[in-house]
């Protein structure tokens, strides 16, 4: 009766694990794929179909999820490799690809593993474009290398059902020599520049001071010409005045001398300037030779016009 009361547990037993199994591969043959995913159903080891977002039931013990695919672009981290140029430089670089799974059905059996793959393409690609350049050229032409690595990774991404979207170089390392030197090259540059805008600055201000120099010396000559051009309108208004002035005293005198009387008025003014005259030329020290008819006043009167004009009784 032990013995009997075993073998029924044992079977109870079995059974009841049966029913658990498959119990969970029931559950396990209901999916629900989420958006932007894919699942790859194999039936029997076989390729059977791709799952899209939804709800699925699968044949429990048939049909089995082999792979998952995630369809949103994702970006993968391209380690640090050593590379060199065209003139034997060696520089570290590294990247960063961004890439989505187009066909989940080549992503799964196109290749063992894509990301790897990808990886590795853009690795031996960007070696492969900076041994044909420089180091300057290295810095300068980084979307070259980036779009010959897009390139050659969207021609393999073909065959292993991914497309990738870009690749972008995050870092050029040269080595600590190269570093040096292109930092004394930057400061050599910075110097030339500034020496190059000191001698602007320097010429700029000579420049501006000639021009201010010619601008003074402009405005002197012109000031020096106003002022002779004032001085010669003074002097001609001085001339003028004293010509208006001398000729009114002519008209004055010709006008008394036309008067009755009026040349003995005027022999009378000249008679007293000519003796003040003669009285200064009376001196114990000085010696004066005169005409003899020098003291014959009404000759000189007379030879002037200015005859004495007798009254009538």
């Amino acid at each position: 009766m032990f013995a009997g009361i075993n073998t029924d547990l044992i079977v109870m037993a079995i059974w009841g694990l049966i029913f658990a199994i498959f119990v969970v591969k029931l559950f396990q043959s209901i999916r629900l794929v989420p958006t932007k995913s894919a699942y790859i159903v194999e039936r029997l080891g076989k390729y059977h179909s791709t799952l899209d977002a939804g709800f699925h039931a699968l044949v429990p013990f048939v049909d089995k999820v082999s792979y998952i695919h995630d369809l949103k672009e994702e970006t993968i981290d391209v380690p640090p490799q050593e590379c060199f140029s065209c003139d034997e430089v060696n520089v570290e670089v590294d990247g960063v690809i961004y890439i989505s799974v187009t066909d989940p059905v080549k992503a799964s059996y196109g290749v063992v593993d894509y990301r790897f793959a990808a990886i590795q393409l853009a690795q031996t690609t960007t070696r492969s474009v900076i041994g044909t350049l420089d180091l300057d050229r290295t810095f300068e032409e980084r979307d070259v290398i980036s779009a010959k690595v897009v390139e050659v990774l969207d021609q393999a991404g073909a065959m292993w059902g991914i497309r990738v979207h870009r690749y972008e170089i995050k870092n050029i390392t040269p080595p600590e020599t190269v570093k040096n030197a292109m930092e004394m090259q930057v400061n050599a540059e910075r110097e030339k520049r500034a020496l190059l805008a000191k001698s602007e600055g320097d010429k700029q201000s000579k420049i501006n001071r000639s021009e201010g120099v010619k601008a003074e010396t402009i405005n002197h000559s012109e000031g020096e010409m106003q002022r002779r051009i004032n001085e010669a309108e003074g002097k001609g208004e001085e001339i003028l005045t004293i010509a208006r002035a001398t000729a009114e005293s002519i008209e004055r005198m010709a006008a008394v001398i036309a008067a009755p009387g009026g040349k003995n008025v005027v022999r009378m003014q000249l008679g007293a300037q000519y003796l003040k005259q003669m009285d200064g030329l009376s001196s114990s020290k000085s010696k004066v030779v005169l005409p003899g008819n020098m003291m014959d006043f009404d000759h000189w009167m007379n030879s002037i016009g200015l005859e004495e004009s007798k009254t009538k009784k």
